[in-house]
């Protein structure tokens, strides 16, 4: 298979409801994937890469469904990760937000324990004064490890979901049904 050729995510149920969470009362179009189903789907495509297009294949083995249901299942399955899609970029900019609050905190705490280490008077204390200084030091650097964190390794797990999420909420969504010929979206 090509690279350019969308990659085959292969989802195979027995009835409509599995696809679905079933306590989620939102109109078929609106509802959200059984949580199986979509680690499910996730995960396939974090194998494949999200480098890739993906095409996401759901074979309804058994249960014979009207053509309506079988239009709507696509554009269900493309919703719900839309506002994965949504929910992602939420977090997202949650995280930018706390990384840029926690590094203003952190640089305010580095300047004033680097001030206070500077004028504590650590030589004229002997060892006692040397530790005070290198504890106000190491305080004012492990101050800044949260900030560091979130910004430098906190973001790209996220930015690899959010890229994932999109790459499968634009995916196309093929309808299969042993009984029905196949459905687009």
């Amino acid at each position: 298979m090509s690279r350019s050729e969308p990659a085959g995510i292969h989802v195979r149920i027995g009835e409509v409801r599995q696809l679905f969470n079933s306590m989620d009362p939102s109109p078929f179009r609106d509802r959200d994937l059984d949580p199986d189903c979509e680690e499910f789907i996730v995960s396939w495509a974090r194998e494949l890469g999200a480098d890739r297009r993906f095409r996401i294949e759901i074979h309804l083995e058994r249960e014979p469904v009207g053509q309506h249901v079988l239009e709507q299942i696509p554009l269900a399955v493309q919703s719900h990760f839309h506002r994965e899609l949504d929910m992602q970029e939420l977090r997202l900019h949650r995280l930018v937000r706390e990384g840029r609050t926690s590094l203003a905190v952190g640089l305010l705490a580095l300047a004033a324990c680097t001030t206070a280490a500077t004028f504590a008077p650590g030589a004229a204390l002997g060892a006692f004064g040397n530790v005070v200084v290198e504890s106000l030091v190491i305080a004012g650097w492990v101050a800044m490890w949260h900030p560091l964190e979130v910004l430098l390794y906190g973001l790209w797990p996220v930015r690899r979901e959010r890229r994932l999420l999109e790459k499968l909420a634009n995916a196309e969504v093929a309808l299969t049904s042993s009984a029905q010929p196949p459905v687009t979206a």
